[in-house]
This record gives structure tokens, C-alpha cells and sequence, in this order.
């Protein structure tokens, strides 16, 4: 459920695994309009704040009537999820912990900002990223694909969402497809020799040092053995900020 002053935005989610995602009955998306809560005939949501400044600040009755328009649908009071800019932000696991809940509300501020009373029906205030976006919107279509893809059945193979990055804490390893070789560049030759343990291995290793190279704030939080943490230390000599996506393991350490 998305509370929201522009439900004509998510028309995106009609398509591509979200949109097949819904035709199998396994989420549903809906978009509220919060100006069909408003008292006025000309759907005003908005107002001037006290005090003075510039802007407009949504008013807190058409967004608290719009979430008692949910809770009486469904008969109960889902989770609340409030995005805005001044939330903690968002990741990969609070994708996994929503995604087990039954019922969601995802509120969208515009504007200003929301009436700082409305702040009161929010379980969860998050963001994605330190940086101001037009509105809500856009942030909640973010965490809503996320949320969703955690979802079983969603991404049809289940071994998709194992994979991805941050599944475990680490980015994912390269993908290569066909040719084989293309303007000089190789595909590692592991991929092709059919050996899956040594492909896993390789595979793994990648993203250990994918992980180190571009995002090494994960791995004091990443999911790794001992031994996965001595290999993340061999590399500490080793110029392996200038590997190339075409490069192997070998190529690495040697």
C-alpha cells in the first residue's frame, strides 16, 4: 500500500518481474491517493508551515485518513515505512526483513516535507542515500523492487537472489556471456572448463576481491570465514586495484 500524491508513478511496477510478479497473485501494489482524503473540493493537501520559510508542508489529516483507509481495508495496522532523507539508510537487510511481512505501507512525502505529526504512524523512517530527491516516490519505487525481489517465487529461479550482490554481505563476482573473446578481452578460462567446484571457487573468491576493491566498508559485516579473511589479507601487497573485469585469479596472484 502506498500513500502517495501521485499514483499514476507506480504504473511502473505493471511491468517486468513486478509486473508478472502480481498477474501470479504473489504481491500486490497499491497506490492510494492521498488527495482522495482531503476535506476540500479542490483535493488542497498542502499548506504554508508556521513559523515562515519557504514551501509548502503536507498536511497531516488527508495522509493519517488515507492510512486509516488501509487499516480498516485489511483490519488491522500494518508496518508503516516513511521514506524520507532524514531516515537511516536503507539496505540489504531491511529489504530482507520486509519482505516477510504481510502487509506494508509505504507513505511518500513531497513538498517541504510532512507535518512533523505525521511522523507518529511511521514504524520505520529510511532512506536511500544521502542526497534530495523531488519526492517519496521515486525512493519508495526503489525499496518497494528490492523488497519485492526477497520475495519467494518473484525471480523464479531461486538461485537469482542467492547470487546477487549483498546477499551475503559481499558484491557479486563477474558474469560473462558469449563470445568468448571479444576485442582481446577473455572469458576467464575456469568458466568454461564445465569443473563447477573450481567455478563456485573462482566465483567466490571474485567477490572477495570485488568486495575489497570497491566496497571494503562490507567486510567487517560480511559473511566470510577465517580462512576467506587470510585471503583478503594476501592480496594487501598485491596492485589488485587495477584488475580488469577480464582478468583471472591467477593473473591476480601471480
Amino acid at each position: 500500500n502506498i500513500l502517495t500524491l501521485f499514483p499514476e508513478m507506480f504504473d511502473i511496477f505493471n511491468h517486468s518481474i513486478i509486473g508478472k510478479a502480481q498477474d501470479k497473485g504473489l504481491i500486490e501494489i497499491e497506490p492510494i491517493n492521498i488527495r482522495d482524503y482531503t476535506l476540500n473540493k479542490h483535493k488542497k493537501v498542502d499548506d504554508y508551515p508556521y513559523g515562515g520559510g519557504a514551501g509548502m508542508v503536507m498536511q497531516p489529516g488527508p495522509v493519517y485518513r488515507s492510512y486509516e483507509s488501509v487499516t480498516e481495508k485489511i483490519g488491522y495496522k500494518p508496518r508503516v515505512i516513511y521514506l524520507t532523507p532524514q531516515g537511516k539508510v536503507f539496505n540489504q537487510s531491511m529489504a530482507e526483513e520486509f519482505s516477510k511481512e504481510e502487509d506494508l505501507v509505504f507513505l511518500c512525502g513531497h513538498y517541504e516535507g510532512i507535518d512533523e505529526r505525521v511522523y507518529s504512524l511511521a514504524d520505520k523512517v529510511i532512506s536511500i542515500g544521502d542526497y534530495v530527491l523531488t519526492s517519496g516516490e521515486l525512493a519508495s519505487m526503489v525499496v518497494i523492487d528490492a523488497v519485492v525481489r526477497r520475495i519467494d517465487g518473484v525471480l523464479g529461479d531461486e538461485g537469482s537472489s542467492v547470487d546477487e550482490s549483498f546477499y551475503d554481505g559481499l558484491l557479486e563476482y563477474p558474469q560473462y556471456t558469449r563470445p568468448a573473446e571479444y576485442r582481446g578481452m577473455k572469458v576467464p578460462d575456469v568458466l568454461l572448463s564445465g569443473h563447477h567446484a573450481k567455478i563456485a571457487k573462482w566465483r567466490r573468491e571474485q567477490s572477495l576481491i570485488r568486495t575489497k576493491r570497491w566496497r571494503p566498508d562490507l567486510l567487517e559485516s560480511a559473511n566470510i570465514s577465517a580462512s576467506e579473511r587470510n585471503f583478503l589479507d594476501s592480496l594487501g601487497a598485491v596492485s589488485y586495484t587495477h584488475l580488469r573485469a577480464h582478468e583471472t585469479l591467477s593473473d591476480l596472484v601471480c
